[in-house]
């Protein structure tokens, strides 16, 4: 069963049913990654039961700002989910969980490896013969095995551990953190598709499975082509700043309005690029005529088209450039960004009531996702959803006076 599509005013909207329409999802994640991943689910039609537990998603903390108590961090990635506030410590939240799996086609959770196994909820000896088809997939650091097993991981200490952080900065500043939380967002990524995945092959074989998603995975994953240079040369990677390891030019580059950055993908495009500028003789000077060449005498190359963009208007420039099929765009800030008309025009600030966050970058043709609910106030659903699975009412006020269910943050 599933929601109807509403007829919603807004941006970014979703007017379908959704690709993933029909798919059940239990969530039981907090913070990031997690929400991250079932937030993809939910923008493409799966029906998503955030369980909180009874303090809620830490995250509805982590601000300001905030709208009506609950932080951006939690409104960003919480979009079309439902809320229900239970309490996994006593027996009965845990048998309330039990009896909402029965109709669920995905498990997601991220506590410690081995909390679900203590709870009697462990994948083999329990869920995957009480409920042969669910898909279980765990979000952890660094696994439940391996000198790292079971130890807790947020996203900067495991971009530190992958080696992100050394090939983030520049030679002077050192090691630095990447400013968005990309190996949580890559994980969230990740596990969406390892979850999709799942449900094809459940296709054929009729069975769930369990899927182990780790931060450290994740973050490795990511780590191209710094990993691959250094499995071929054996040289260590230092951080670069702007420019490319591999490729030149490929940075930024200061113009009399702002800096942009300028990509060059091949020999051909360079030669494109000199024609432009009115320099071919650039193209043809044996140090930059192959990309090999140009990244050996990356310093002489900089200096020439510092020089040549010196006198230039960069907003100016930029639209020129990518007009003559040359990428290039000026840096700007996230509100400049934000209020850019492409941004606009590709429904990548979606807006419904009082909400406002990033669209759905997945554009379907035929079951366009998006946006169909706001983010929930903690426990919203809490009284809909166990009726919708079958909890009488008796039975809900009963788990509402024993502290098992909640409509109200434990403080």
């Amino acid at each position: 069963m599933t929601d109807a599509v509403p007829m919603l005013e807004g941006k970014g909207l979703a007017r379908s049913a959704g690709a993933l329409a029909g798919l059940k999802v239990i969530d039981l994640t907090r913070v990031l990654g997690g929400p991250y991943c079932t937030m993809i689910l939910s923008d493409h039609g799966a029906e998503v039961i955030k369980l909180e537990p009874p303090q809620g998603d830490e995250v509805r903390d982590w601000g300001p700002p905030f709208h009506e108590g609950d932080a951006s961090y939690y409104i960003g990635v919480n979009r079309n989910k439902k809320s229900v506030g239970l309490d996994l410590a006593k027996p009965e939240g845990r048998q309330v969980l039990l009896r909402l799996l029965e109709e669920a086609d995905v498990l997601v959770e991220n506590f410690k490896p081995g909390s679900m196994e203590k709870w009697g909820l462990g994948y083999e000896e329990v869920l995957s013969k009480r409920f042969p088809r669910l898909i279980h997939c765990r979000v952890s650091g660094f696994g439940a095995t391996g000198p790292y097993g079971g130890a807790p991981g947020y996203d900067a200490i495991v971009q530190a551990v992958v080696g992100l952080m050394s090939t983030n900065g520049t030679a002077t500043s050192g090691p630095t953190r990447l400013g968005t939380p990309m190996v949580d967002i890559g994980t969230g990524l990740y596990s969406a598709i390892a979850i999709l995945m799942a449900v094809h092959e459940r296709t054929t074989s009729g069975l769930g499975q369990y899927l182990d998603m780790t931060l450290h995975d994740c973050g490795m994953a990511l780590m191209h082509p710094h990993a691959a240079n250094h499995l071929l040369n054996g040289k260590r990677p230092v951080a670069t700043g702007n420019p490319h390891p591999n490729l030149a030019p490929y940075s930024t580059f200061r113009t009399k309005t702002c800096e942009i950055f300028m990509g060059v993908g091949n020999d051909g495009a360079f030669r494109k690029l000199c024609e432009f500028l009115g320099m071919p003789e650039v193209a043809a000077d044996p140090r930059f005529a192959t990309n090999g060449a140009r990244v050996v005498n990356r310093e002489a190359l900089t200096e020439l088209l510092d020089a040549r963009f010196a006198d230039e208007d960069g907003f100016e420039l930029c639209p020129r450039m990518l007009a003559a099929g040359l990428p290039a765009g000026p840096v700007t800030h996230v509100d400049q960004a934000l209020a850019a008309p492409h941004t606009a025009h590709r429904e990548m600030v979606t807006e419904l009531g009082w909400f406002r966050g990033l669209g759905t970058p997945i554009k379907m043709s035929r079951t366009p996702g998006g946006t169909r609910r706001e983010p929930p106030r903690f426990g919203q659903d809490t009284a809909a959803v166990l009726a919708q699975h079958g909890f009488s009412e008796d039975e809900i006020q009963k788990l509402r006076d024993g502290g098992v269910v909640m409509e109200a943050r434990r403080r």
